[in-house]
């Protein structure tokens, strides 16, 4: 049974590896300390927060999110540590809220490794406090408990930080904000809220619209599984001291003016919607603009499909309490009084249906009309594959901001698709989940008939990578420990796109696993040294996948121990992986592997709805980009690649 605390409250912990979950209204910064027997925090490598954001048997999220999964084993705590507080602080100087007085009250639940909740705590009661303590769990007499903490600071993470005895309190609070500043500029800052002359025309106008019917910034779709924010990747030595740069962060943009304004639209006729245009947005380029489009249509189809569900489910509850009231009366139970009354309530109610129904069919016909001008202006990187932009494919000489690896939409607009885009470099590893149980559609289907599909799924999202990045700048390994993806890997073996040929049997998966492994280690060490130039001459500094077929299969504890090591570190120094398997195969590793799925964007081969927006919470259904029945594009753009990656010699 869960217990429900309230502030002060304590309840003994049955276990010792725990995750602790934070739900907020909006992003908020997520970190523990590490206390002795008196509460006291003896120096920051005493706190994980996102500049840091593991201790022995602690791990929290590198970046302010409106979800965090903090990870806790107390066995492997040190044995002078008695106390761990779980912290949460606002971001400063992004925008957003400066006090906790005006958000939602964030609610933190105390849970096992398979996600059953052992005690929450809704923290209510703040006002003015930009920080809180939220949570403690301290050992007592040799059992470890949690407790309801609540406590509040005005003056934030520097005050909390001094309270619990921490000398370089406000030194270490700048440092924190400072790293949740950087991780979040990253990310492409949202479209700016509109003005009543704005440059577009907002599509939100269901049932429950926003206040101004204007377009307003919101997070991009994820994961139904909150994703776990990477830490704040490495800044490089710049490209004066070490001869060439080695950045694998997601560029960013320092400029002091505004952006340019996108183009406007043409006129709209007296009594009709303004006519879409594509690159409608702001931005720094088309691409950026198109970029921002993209995700306002992700918002304006949400909220009008909100407003109407909102609708019905008004209309449905209030004929529910008219016929409660009409047959209150027990004179109308009997006879035609009650008859009418019946008739009446459902006549209302589909009234009031047909409007909100109405009002969503206008909407989701401008947005209809806006996503037909969008598709086709699309880059190679946003488009799917039977755009005509991949038949004029050229290498290209820079990396875009984000790449399309499917789409989304929803049961009310079954035909209205919305790129699903993912910012490059990725910042997360990618899963292909090739099991019967991730779908219905996947269960009525043969295993190995869905095993080749997700594979063939993998290839194709590998050769869009390998079509974005410029020429040698992007390298591509496969581990298919049983040779059982021959098929399905041909597109990119006969092209000669591969930087070697498919790692096969327990001598190719420690080959492989050992150089991707030093390479991410060599490079960490040489960013954090300074010395990028002292890096051997024959490592790849250049963007690296690494497709993993039939995971865990040929995999032993060693591979296994490494693999997870890549899909935490190595994203922040170009390493990703690709992993083609089944949850339910892995089942006999037990929780050891739960991070490692945790840490990966999980999509399907076949159409899932299990992608969930983080403001509304529908569920989205992704649809994997398919391949124009009898097309050779992608063999003509991996030929492509290819050739620029090794051109012929006079």
């Amino acid at each position: 049974m869960t217990a429900e605390l309230v502030r002060g409250q304590n309840h003994t912990l049955p276990q010792t590896r725990l995750e602790i979950r934070v739900s907020a209204g909006t992003p908020v910064v997520a970190g523990a300390t590490l206390g002795d027997e008196d509460g006291t925090v003896h120096g920051t490598e005493w706190v994980a927060h996102p500049g840091s954001p593991q201790l022995p048997g602690l791990e929290v999220s590198g970046q302010a999110a409106a979800e965090h999964r903090l990870a806790v084993d107390l066995d492997a705590l040190p044995a002078s540590v008695h106390r761990v507080t779980v912290l949460l602080a606002l971001p400063t100087g992004v925008g957003g809220p400066v006090r906790f007085g005006a958000v939602a009250s964030p609610f933190v639940a105390v849970t096992g490794l398979e996600g059953s909740e052992i005690a929450t705590f809704t923290l209510t009661g703040l006002d003015t406090e930009s920080a809180v303590t939220a949570l403690e769990l301290y050992r007592r007499q040799g059992a470890w408990k949690v407790r309801a903490v609540g406590q509040g600071y005005a003056g934030g993470l520097a005050a909390m930080l001094a309270d619990q005895g921490l000398t370089q309190a406000a030194e270490l609070a700048h440092s924190i904000q400072d790293a949740v500043a950087r991780a979040m500029a990253r990310s492409v800052a949202p479209p700016p809220p509109r003005t009543p002359d704005s440059d577009r025309v907002g599509h939100g106008t269901g049932p429950v619209p926003p206040s101004d019917g204007r377009r307003h910034p919101v997070a991009p779709p994820t994961a139904t599984q909150p994703p776990e924010p990477l830490a704040e990747p490495i800044t490089p030595p710049s490209a004066a001291t070490t001869g060439g740069p080695i950045n694998y962060a997601h560029p960013r943009r320092q400029a002091s003016a505004p952006p340019p304004p996108p183009p406007a639209a043409p006129p709209a006729e007296p009594g009709h919607a303004a006519r879409p245009v594509a690159g409608d947005a702001t931005g720094w380029s088309m691409e950026e603009r198109l970029y921002n489009q993209i995700w306002g249509m992700f918002e304006d189809l949400a909220r009008t499909t909100a407003a109407y569900r909102s609708a019905v489910d008004f209309a449905e509850s209030r004929m529910d309490q008219e016929l409660d009231r009409s047959l209150s009366d027990p004179r109308n139970r009997i006879g035609g009084a009650g008859d009418r009354a019946r008739e009446q309530a459902r006549a209302k109610r589909d009234e009031l249906t047909a409007r909100a129904r109405e009002v969503l069919d206008r909407d989701l016909a401008q947005l209809a009309a806006e996503s037909a001008v969008v598709e086709p202006a699309l880059p190679a990187a946003y488009a799917g594959w039977d755009n005509p932009v991949w038949h004029a494919y050229r290498v290209p000489m820079e990396t875009p901001m984000a790449l399309r690896i499917g789409d989304l939409h929803l049961p009310e607009s079954p035909d209205l698709r919305i790129p699903l885009l993912v910012r490059l470099p990725l910042e997360r590893g990618i899963w292909v989940d090739s099991g019967r149980t991730a779908s219905e559609a996947a269960a009525l289907m043969d295993t190995a008939q869905l095993r080749r599909l997700a594979m063939e799924n993998a290839v194709a999202h590998a050769a869009r990578l390998l079509a974005v990045y410029p020429a040698d700048e992007f390298s591509v390994h496969v581990i298919d420990p049983a040779g059982s993806a021959a098929g399905a890997l041909a597109p990119l073996v006969e092209s000669g796109a591969l930087a070697g040929p498919p790692a096969a049997g327990a001598g190719g998966v420690a080959s492989v696993l050992a150089q991707l492994t030093r390479r991410v280690d060599l490079v960490q060490m040489a960013i954090r040294a300074g010395a990028a130039d002292s890096l051997p001459p024959d490592l790849d500094t250049g963007e690296q996948l690494l497709i993993v077929n039939d995971f865990p299969h040929g995999f032993d504890d060693r591979a296994v121990t490494q693999l997870r090591y890549l899909a935490d570190e190595g994203p922040s120094v170009g390493v990703h992986l690709l992993m083609v398997a089944d949850r339910e195969d892995a089942g006999a590793y037990g929780p050891v592997l739960d991070p490692l799925w945790r840490s990966l964007l999980r999509i399907t081969p076949v159409a899932d709805d299990h992608l969930a927006d983080p403001w509304v919470g529908h569920a989205w259904t992704y649809e994997p980009l398919g391949m124009p029945p009898g097309s050779r594009v992608l063999e003509q753009v991996l030929a492509r690649v290819a050739a620029a990656r090794h051109p012929r010699r006079p």
